[in-house]
C-alpha cells in the first residue's frame, strides 16, 4: 500500500487537456483578485497538469511582481506626497489606477491566451517562482 501524501507526488489524477487549459486560464484570470488565486491553483494543480503548472507559475510571478509594485508605489507616493506638502496626493490615485488597469488588462490577456491553449508571458514580471 502506498501513501499518496508523500511529497512530490500528485495529489490527484492527472488533468485531461480541457481541464488543464481551464485551470491554467483561471490562474491568469484570478490575478484580477490578487496573487492568492494563482498561488492556490499552482499549488493544487502543478503536479497534475504541465500547462497549468507553467501558466499558473507565470501568473503567480506576475502577481508577485504586481504586489512588489504596489508596495513600492505606496512608499514612493507617501514620500512624494510629504515632500510636496500633499500636492502629489492629488496625482497619486491616477498612478494607482494605472497599475490596477495594467494588472487587469494583462491578467485578461493571459486568460484569453491560456483559454486557447497558448502560453502567455507577461511583459513585466520577475521570475521568482521557478
Amino acid at each position: 500500500m502506498t501513501n499518496s501524501s508523500q511529497p512530490g507526488r500528485p495529489t490527484g489524477p492527472p488533468l485531461n487537456a480541457a481541464d488543464d487549459k481551464q485551470w491554467a486560464s483561471l490562474a491568469h484570470l484570478g490575478g484580477i483578485l490578487g496573487l492568492v488565486p494563482s498561488l492556490i491553483i499552482w499549488l493544487v494543480f502543478k503536479d497534475r497538469g504541465p500547462f497549468t503548472d507553467r501558466e499558473a507559475k507565470e501568473a503567480l510571478n506576475f502577481q508577485i511582481t504586481a504586489a512588489i509594485a504596489w508596495a513600492g508605489l505606496f512608499l514612493v507616493t507617501s514620500v512624494l506626497t510629504t515632500i510636496t506638502l500633499g500636492l502629489f496626493g492629488l496625482v497619486a490615485p491616477l498612478v494607482y489606477l494605472a497599475l490596477l488597469a495594467a494588472v487587469i488588462v494583462f491578467s485578461i490577456m493571459g486568460y484569453l491566451k491560456a483559454r486557447d491553449g497558448l502560453g502567455y508571458r507577461y511583459p513585466f514580471a520577475l521570475r521568482l517562482v521557478k
